[in-house]
């Protein structure tokens, strides 16, 4: 009877003094890269982002730009079913030490599958906003500021159509709506998609683009709409967010890559907003930006009128150059002359016959 309180001592000191610690210095040792609920070396996404609800990585699906790797599955092939990607770090948009306001830049590229769902929303939140099950995943917090990319037609909110892409303001009654159908788009084909939202501080302005996965970015928006997010959020943090909930039906979201960007660009320094990446990678090279079609159009009639003019010019001066050096033939005065006429007479001898003259 005494041996067996003396080994059931022995095991609680092994477990206490070796197995605990062994275990505290294995958990230790993992790396960030295997906890599945944040993203770190997945190609086309910022380091960082973390999966919430339903959202996971699944393997292979074309992620990372399209070449086969992995991706995000916001919401599963089942109802009820929600999911969040946030961005790993807040950011303000009136900074204490600059005077400018802050601007960003997203683009991500994502796919709706068939189904009587909302779609998913590109969210900018307070650091006390809850992820909820209405649209979108959200909550019924009214501060905060969505893109949604809209696959069902709500009529109690006003939702034009079940293909739009709206701009929210706290609630999901769009303040500014683009038909997708208009671009030739549709949401809830199930085809790659990529959007890019833009937001320049200085002109206050929220611009959304959207085009198939592998067209380049387009140069006019969908949707532009002037709005001032730094007397929304002054000081205060600000976290951004893609949100997606399939509510009775078995949607599916996916979404291939995402980056954002903040940054800031000085009063005197205004301009239109920006890509996150004015290069990006692609096979170990650098790609810059495709030339906008107009601009070229502008530098060829630029080009075409300075040479005219220039042709033009040299014309003008060749032909002064050569009416100084020209030398016209001296005129020859005419002038009166008098002739002299003389008489002369004329004899015509005849010969006679006979000697006679």
């Amino acid at each position: 009877m005494s041996s067996r309180p003396s080994a059931l001592a022995f095991s609680r000191l092994l477990i206490i003094h070796i197995v605990v610690p062994l275990l505290a210095l294995a958990r230790a040792s993992v790396p960030l890269v295997l906890v599945p609920e944040t993203l770190v070396g997945l190609p086309g996404f910022d380091d960082g982002i973390s999966l919430l609800g339903d959202a996971a990585l699944v393997a292979g699906g074309g992620g990372g730009g399209g070449g086969g790797g992995s991706h995000v599955r916001v919401t599963r092939p089942s109802a009820s079913s929600s999911g969040f990607l946030q961005w790993p770090k807040p950011f303000r948009f009136a900074d204490p030490r600059s005077a400018a306001p802050t601007s960003f830049s997203s683009e991500f590229a994502f796919s709706i599958s068939p189904g009587n769902a909302d779609g998913l929303a590109l969210v900018l939140f307070p650091r006390d906003f809850r992820v909820g099950a209405e649209a979108f995943g959200l909550s019924g917090d009214r501060r905060f500021v969505g893109v949604e990319y809209d696959a069902w037609m709500n009529e109690e909110v006003g939702d034009v159509n079940a293909n739009h892409v709206g701009v929210d303001l706290g609630n999901f009654r769009s303040v500014s709506v683009c038909n997708a159908s208009s671009v030739g788009l549709a949401l809830s084909s199930g085809e790659k998609l990529k959007s890019w939202v833009d937001y320049d501080g200085s002109s206050k302005r929220l611009e959304v683009r959207l085009s198939k996965f592998r067209d380049p970015r387009p140069y006019d928006p969908i949707i532009a709409y002037s709005i001032d997010l730094l007397r929304m959020w002054k000081g205060e943090d600000v976290y951004v967010g893609i949100s997606s909930a399939n509510g009775n039906s078995s949607q599916t979201i996916s979404v291939y890559s995402w980056r954002f960007k903040p940054r800031k660009i000085p009063m005197s320094m205004h301009s239109l907003p920006a890509r996150p990446h004015g290069y990006s990678s692609e096979h170990g090279k650098l790609r810059k930006r495709g030339n906008c079609p107009l601009a070229i159009l502008g530098r060829v009639i630029f080009a075409t009128g300075c040479g005219a003019l220039l042709a033009f010019l040299g014309l003008f001066l060749w032909a002064i150059v050569a009416n100084r050096h020209t030398v016209f033939p001296a005129e020859c005065p005419v002038r009166p002359a008098d002739f002299k006429y003389e008489k002369i007479n004329v004899v015509a001898g005849k010969d006679v016959e006979g000697g006679k003259h």
